[in-house]
């Protein structure tokens, strides 16, 4: 592993990962097998504070890794194949097998609208010669405007009915209910200001802290594989939990005769 490495990105990643399995894990257990507990989901300072920062941290980070990249053509192909395939697995599973999990735009859509966004931009200022300081204010305006409409969405909700809206976040008659939805705003634009933090602070491609202490280190790294890995635990991270827990619950019953 390189020395250089941006840790702290991974970290951060890796902690929002921690959170969320957190979260989905409550989640399941409340509503999906009808335990009272976790009560702590419905509450305002939970919805109102700690989801956020569990979205900005995740979908920011995402940002920031996305300049590292060399190529976020094929990196947005991909997460949109993925999204595709997300859609139509959680179909499948949603109309044949009665466990209601349907994805249409979730936060893997939402990475790779971002990612080839940005991957557009990035043509543009190399093919233009455009100077890398207007992208920058481009991307961190168009950024806090996008994050904004998140705020008015909502003046707009029932007053149209194009399932094409989707992806805006109005919320429509002719929507299905759906799980992990995340609307592009104002989700977009923390990606594009994160895109910005990551031009400005990381324009060497290393980590800001590279003298961190190793008591540092070692506390951080079983978060920075989680950072490092995380497309692939939150593809599968929700179905092993659900399996593994409606197994114990099986067993619960029947120890239980109920």
């Amino acid at each position: 592993m390189k020395r250089d490495r941006a840790f702290e990105l991974d970290l951060l990643r890796g902690i929002a990962i921690v959170m969320m399995i957190s979260m989905h894990f409550s989640y399941d257990v409340r509503y999906n097998f009808g335990v009272p507990v976790f009560g702590y989901l419905e509450t305002s300072w939970f919805m109102g504070i700690v989801h956020p920062i569990i979205l900005v941290l995740f979908v920011g980070v995402s940002g920031i890794c996305c300049t590292f990249s060399r190529n976020n053509l094929f990196r947005g192909l991909k997460l949109l194949g993925i999204a595709v395939g997300l859609f139509a697995a959680t179909f499948i599973v949603t109309k044949y097998l009665n466990i209601y999990c349907l994805i249409i735009f979730n936060v893997i859509a939402l990475l790779a609208t971002g990612i080839l966004l940005y991957a557009l931009i990035s043509f543009i200022e190399k093919k233009f010669k455009v100077r890398s300081g207007i992208i920058d204010l481009i991307l961190v305006l168009v950024g806090a405007y996008a994050a904004s409409l998140g705020l008015t969405m909502s003046y707009f909700d029932y007053q149209v009915n194009n399932i094409l809206l989707l992806p805006t976040g109005i919320r429509m008659e002719c929507l299905p209910p759906q799980g992990d939805f995340m609307p592009l705003f104002p989700w977009i634009g923390v990606f594009l200001i994160g895109c910005f933090a990551g031009r400005r602070l990381y324009s060497d491609k290393k980590t800001l802290f590279p003298g961190a202490p190793a008591p540092v280190r070692a506390i951080s790294r079983p978060f920075e594989f989680l950072g490092r890995h995380s497309l692939i635990i939150y593809l599968v991270h929700q179905p092993v939990m659900y399996v593994i827990l409606l197994g114990i619950f099986m067993l619960i019953r029947a120890v239980s005769g109920k």
